[in-house]
C-alpha cells in the first residue's frame, strides 16, 4: 500500500513540476493574456499538491486508527452478507447501521465508537458521513497536548447522525431543525463550546 501512495504522489509532483514549468514560461512571455495563464498554471499545482497531501494524511491517519483498534481486537467483526461481486448487502448494512449509532449516542468521546460508525457508513455506501466519522474519530484519538486536538466534545452530536437510508427517507433525527443533517455536518455541526 505504501508503495502505491508513493508512486502515485511521485507521479503528481511530476504533473505538477511539468504544470508549473509551463507556467513560467507563459509568465516570461510577457504577453498579458500569457501571463495570466501562467499565473494560473503556478497556482493549480500548488492546490493539487496541497489536497493530494491533504488526503494522504487523511489515510494514513485512518490506518493508523484502525491498526490500533484491530490491536486492541475493537474492530466489528466482517459478518454482512455480500452480493456475488463481494458488495456488501445495502439492506443488512442498514440494519446493522443503527448498532454503531446506538454506541456513538452512548459514548461521545470515544473515538473507537466513531470509527466503527465510520465503517458502517462505509458499508451502507454512504462514503461522505463515513470520512466525517473517520475526520472525527482522528480527532478525539489525539493526545491531550497535541495541536488541533483532542477536542472537547464531539463536533456534531450523534443525534444530527441522521442519513438517507436505501428508500431515500432519513433515519436518526436529521430531518428536524430548519437545516438538513448534511447542512449541518458541512457547517460543522454544534459550535464548540
Amino acid at each position: 500500500m505504501r508503495t502505491r501512495v508513493l508512486v502515485a504522489s511521485g507521479a503528481v509532483v511530476a504533473y505538477a513540476a511539468a504544470v508549473g514549468w509551463r507556467g513560467v514560461l507563459l509568465v516570461v512571455d510577457g504577453r498579458p493574456v500569457a501571463v495570466a495563464f501562467g499565473l494560473a498554471l503556478l497556482v493549480f499545482p500548488v492546490v493539487g499538491l496541497a489536497a493530494v497531501g491533504a488526503e494522504i494524511r487523511f489515510g494514513l491517519r485512518s490506518a493508523r486508527l484502525a491498526g490500533r483498534l484491530a490491536d486492541e481486537g475493537g474492530l466489528p467483526p466482517d459478518e454482512l452478507p455480500r452480493t456475488p461481486s463481494g458488495r456488501v448487502v445495502r439492506a443488512a448494512a442498514d440494519a446493522d447501521f443503527d448498532r454503531w449509532r446506538v454506541d456513538v449516542t452512548a459514548s461521545p468521546a470515544d473515538w473507537r465508537v466513531w470509527y466503527r460508525l465510520a465503517l458502517a457508513y462505509d458499508a451502507a455506501g454512504d462514503r461522505r458521513r463515513a470520512r466525517g466519522a473517520t475526520r472525527q474519530a482522528i480527532a478525539l484519538a489525539r493526545p491531550p497536548g497535541s495541536p488541533r486536538g483532542p477536542r472537547r466534545g464531539p463536533r456534531r452530536g450523534p443525534g444530527r447522525l441522521g442519513r438517507a437510508g436505501p428508500s431515500g427517507s432519513q433515519t436518526g433525527s436529521a430531518q428536524s431543525g430548519s437545516r438538513s443533517g448534511s447542512a449541518q455536518e458541512e457547517a460543522g455541526g454544534a459550535p464548540e463550546g
